[in-house]
């Protein structure tokens, strides 16, 4: 895989949060974080550290390759 197809980390914590009828506000106090940071992830301008991605997955009761991937990786 070159290195241009796997510049970003997509994810699809919207929906999985959505899924568990979660507020923002919920998921980020569950997983210590701000508000900011989840809309942050959310959207894609912040790539949360992998302990931050193993406990966001931890809260929503997914594996983290459920939540997040790399941009062309097949799903």
């Amino acid at each position: 895989m070159s290195r241009e197809t796997a510049s970003r980390l997509l994810n699809r914590l919207r929906v999985a949060r959505a899924e568990r009828d979660l507020s923002q506000g919920g998921l980020a106090r569950s997983a210590g974080v701000s508000r900011q940071t989840i809309s942050s992830i959310e959207t894609g301008q912040y790539c949360p550290s992998t302990l931050l991605a193993f406990q966001l997955a931890r809260v929503l009761g997914v594996r983290v390759d459920e939540l997040f991937w790399l941009e062309g990786e097949k799903r």
